[in-house]
């Protein structure tokens, strides 16, 4: 296997060296001068195809050229009170460091409401979150720990979820396709913690459909988990929600400002940066307001497969326990 896997990455390497301009610039983008790394993630989540592998990266770089992802840290969402507010119903921020230095990141999914702005600023907001990621925070880590980290960690915070809230499945399936399709490979492990019902019942038809290099990355945790959590991370870097059992998402931290608050340090770094990079770029004139409008990918046939699942378990869970809600006007569907 590790014969083969030389060869791909070898083939695939030749590929992209016959780049021209401006896929060429783009891809260094991409790969942050780490090349190799870049290739054998995009070859990992086409199974080692390097033909498959090739079209995926190629149709990414064409997104990211179509979509002037390469500047989107120099359009910062303006005014500030805007980006508080999609700050308060995206719930995402990073904690701090894994033992092995990876960065950890926690997403309050259940308590997500994504209501407060249209669906263009949820997506400019969460590619800006990911280019900072790849552009400032694993250098950072790499330079920190004195090794090349290139992956990061997420805990998954199921408090809150309802079925009412499944009006924003399409929001996040949205940003799923463009992280399986454009980011393929930077999450090591997905850690799920403080689970409802709902949740358990959809996993349960939805884990036999996933690729087992999916499932082996998707690690479903008792409570708050904060036992399982501690052995890869230290207490310091739990989120809030995991540090006592039944805790769940809060606004309210004793050890500080709430990691998804605007007001916390990484997501004042990060707004300060790319007002900064704003004014790099254009130094004549005020930063202008406005959403950037980004093609968002087309969930590929597993997801679509898996969308649909959830629906129909949703359908009976609903008929099951006599819920009045109506589930016809949630209609679950691709971009």
């Amino acid at each position: 296997m590790a014969a083969a896997s030389e060869e791909a990455i070898k083939q695939f390497s030749a590929l992209m060296e016959l780049l021209d301009e401006p896929l060429k610039t783009t891809f260094q983008h991409v790969h942050q001068g780490y090349a190799r790394g870049t290739l054998v993630r995009f070859l990992k989540a086409r199974e080692w195809n390097v033909p498959k592998a090739h079209k995926m990266l190629m149709d990414c770089l064409n997104w990211r050229i179509q979509n002037g992802i390469d500047s989107v840290l120099a359009k910062p969402i303006v005014p500030s009170d805007l980006y508080r507010t999609i700050r308060d119903t995206l719930l995402v921020g990073l904690t701090g460091y894994s033992k092995q230095g990876q960065p950890v990141y926690a997403f309050g999914v259940g308590l997500s409401t994504l209501d407060k702005a249209s669906v263009h600023y949820y997506v400019q907001s969460h590619i800006q979150m990911n280019e900072y990621r790849d552009r400032v925070v694993l250098p950072k880590a790499s330079k920190m720990f004195g090794k090349q980290i290139n992956t990061c960690l997420k805990v998954m915070d199921m408090t809150g979820l309802k079925l009412s809230a499944l009006n924003q499945i399409k929001m996040l399936s949205t940003i799923t396709a463009i992280d399986d399709l454009n980011y393929p490979e930077k999450t090591e492990t997905y850690f799920i913690v403080n689970a409802p019902y709902v949740f358990s019942a959809c996993w349960k038809v939805v884990k036999p459909l996933l690729q087992e290099r999916t499932k082996r990355k998707i690690k479903v945790l008792y409570g708050s988990g904060r036992d399982e959590l501690l052995k890869v991370m230290d207490y310091e870097t739990l989120p809030n929600f995991c540090k006592r059992e039944g805790s769940g998402s809060s606004n309210d931290s004793s050890d500080g400002v709430d990691c998804y608050s605007y007001d916390h340090p990484f997501h004042q770094e990060l707004y300060n940066y790319i007002k900064q990079q704003a004014l790099n770029e254009d130094s004549i004139g005020p930063i202008k307001q406005g959403s950037m409008h980004v093609d968002v990918p087309t969930p590929d046939l597993e997801e679509a497969k898996i969308m649909e699942t959830i629906e129909s378990e949703l359908h009976k869970f609903s008929g099951a326990n006599g819920l009045s809600h109506s589930f016809n006007r949630i209609k679950i569907e691709g971009p």
